[in-house]
């Protein structure tokens, strides 16, 4: 009997989800425990338990990273797949992972040599072969659509192509000379090293394969796997990479559809971990509860809106197309958005306001939105929004649909969108319909131009100014709203190969006012990293580092 039964047991009779006591039946636990007070836990040599339960409000889209861009994939492929490079715990720089070197040895030129020995965990050795298969089909993927407009490919603008003059030895051949950023986006969600034997090499692989083909090589492999309810995780033995081996053999991950249900087992010790996403009324109330810690980590989470250039309010493909006009909605919306209001009502400040595209703690963040925007100093301005509504000829009030999603950003996005619709209404100017789409169908409509404004938030892939402009402004990126700037496509690619500090921060920041000025997207709000878990678990201060990589191999129980 696996030792996670019992709580596995009480987290399914609070959740009502019956394909996940069906799976725990499967992996061989013991069905006919009924309750927390039963649980089989077992210890370690050490005196530490050898499993673990974490709960999360994350959604999986894809198990395959060719398919996916989003965190709760992202959070999953973390655990269970090799990278290049990566960053060790409590650090935001990249190390070789399960590459024994890499260096650049030409500007264009990025050598990777790999440790000896690197198999998968169903027996195919890693070589040099999986490396460059693993990008081309990356790109091949994306290039073709065959992931719908969901997968991390833009990432790979600079990749020309990939040699393998042996078994361990990778040659990347770039575009552009000096990629500053190409060693940290070994490490983002296009850098998954995958097995050629399991996956396709011009098609997303199912889930099911993927975990059939036990094609992992990470500190973890998934053993068992039920959509949208249950992932359990095995120490993999044969992990040779970065970050050693895991304190804690067995994993489970059980995925909420309701954060009230997350916040009641960690109370009651259903589950040793919830992570993402919890409310901030459920946050606060968990710091009072001598039962659980409450761990904050730094944060790079930002929240915004993205406008759909092609069917928003005088969008290009709508009857009425008019680019001035469609540019003054987007500027009436950012003259009446109270970032200060939503923080604190709806997230009681554990998001704080943010002007910029890239969020504060990293170079290169100029809160260009603060000084365009509303009255100067961060806060509404109905006259200014009424005003340039006016100049462009714009007739009030603004018919807007505007989309957010509940199920992965939290229960929080119900109240934030409706402070929202409520800031736009009150003065008269906009009329909002507001619609909620749960996360699977909501991830396909948005880059199908269903949607003319949306919510969205973002996780980094790396510490670094680029990527909260490479994936978002680049002329083929991944929010799919048909933005184009010829200058802020050419700036990005300009930083992005920039040596010399003081030259990059300035292009950051350039790149930033051009982008506001057109308002592509409005961001919104900042965001900490919080994990809570009980007394008794340690590690997560270690992982909740500047990464944003949560790893389940750090935490550890007794």
């Amino acid at each position: 009997m696996r030792s996670l039964a019992a709580r596995r047991l009480a987290v399914v009779s609070g959740l009502a989800v019956a394909t996940l006591s069906l799976a725990a039946c499967s992996s061989g636990t013991d069905s006919t425990s009924d309750s927390a007070s039963a649980d089989t836990t077992s210890e370690a040599s050490d005196g530490t338990s050898d499993s673990l339960l974490i709960g999360t409000t994350d959604v999986i889209t894809k198990l395959d990273p060719a398919g996916s861009y989003d965190n709760g994939s992202f959070a999953v492929m973390n655990q269970v797949y090799p990278f290049l490079l990566n960053t060790p715990y409590g650090s935001s720089d990249v190390e070789p992972d399960i590459a024994e070197s890499a260096e650049f040895t030409s500007d264009t030129e990025y050598t990777v040599v790999l440790k000896e020995g690197l198999t998968f965990a169903n027996g195919d050795a890693l070589t040099s072969s999986d490396v460059k298969f693993t990008f081309d089909r990356q790109l091949a993927i994306f290039e073709s659509g065959a992931d719908d407009g969901n997968g991390p490919g833009s990432l790979l603008y600079n990749l020309d192509s990939v040699e393998t003059p042996d078994d361990l030895t990778v040659i990347f051949h770039l575009k552009s000379a000096n990629d500053q950023v190409f060693p940290q986006i070994l490490s983002s969600p296009a850098g998954p090293i995958v097995d050629e034997e399991v996956f396709s090499a011009d098609s997303i692989t199912s889930n099911e394969d993927i975990v059939a083909g036990n094609a992992f090589a990470g500190q973890y492999a998934i053993t068992d796997y039920v959509e949208g309810s249950l992932v359990s995780y095995e120490a993999n033995p044969d992990y040779m990479g970065l970050l050693g081996a895991a304190k804690t053999q067995y994993v489970d991950v059980t995925y909420y559809a309701d954060e009230s249900n997350l916040k009641l087992d960690i109370q009651e010790g259903n589950i040793d971990v919830a992570y993402r996403s919890l409310s901030a009324t459920s946050i606060a109330d968990l710091r009072e509860d001598e039962n659980v810690n409450v761990v904050d980590g730094p944060g790079g989470e930002i929240r915004y809106i993205v406008f759909n250039f092609d069917t928003m309010p005088y969008g290009a493909t709508t009857a009425d197309a008019d680019e001035a006009k469609a540019l003054a909605v987007r500027q009436a919306a950012a003259d009446l958005i109270d970032r200060s209001e939503i923080a604190e009502q709806v997230y009681q400040n554990t998001y704080t306001p943010l002007y910029s595209y890239v969020p504060d703690g990293l170079t290169g963040a100029p809160q260009s939105l603060m000084d365009l925007y509303g009255d100067g100093s961060g806060g509404p301005d109905a006259d200014a929004a009424a005003k340039v509504l006016e100049d462009a000829g714009v007739e009030t009030p603004v018919a807007l649909s505007l989309q957010y999603n509940g199920d992965h950003y939290g229960d929080g996005s119900a109240a934030e969108y409706a402070l929202i619709k409520d800031q736009l209404e009150s003065t008269g100017l906009f009329t909002v319909d507001l619609q909620s789409t749960e996360w699977v169908q909501y991830s396909k409509d948005r880059t199908s131009d269903v949607y003319p404004a949306y919510q969205l938030g973002w996780f980094p892939d790396y510490s670094d100014a680029d990527n909260y402009l490479t994936p978002f402004f680049l002329t083929d990126n991944f929010l799919g709203n048909h933005y184009e700037n010829q200058d802020v496509n050419d700036m990005i690619l300009e930083q992005a190969v920039t040596a010399d500090t003081d030259a990059r921060t300035a292009l950051i920041e350039d790149i930033q006012d051009a982008v506001a000025a057109d308002l592509s997207t409005l961001p919104l709000l900042q965001g900490a990293q919080v994990a809570v878990t009980l007394t008794d678990v340690s590690g997560a201060e270690d992982t909740l580092d500047a990464s944003f990589k949560f790893r389940y191999a750090a935490l550890s129980k007794g």
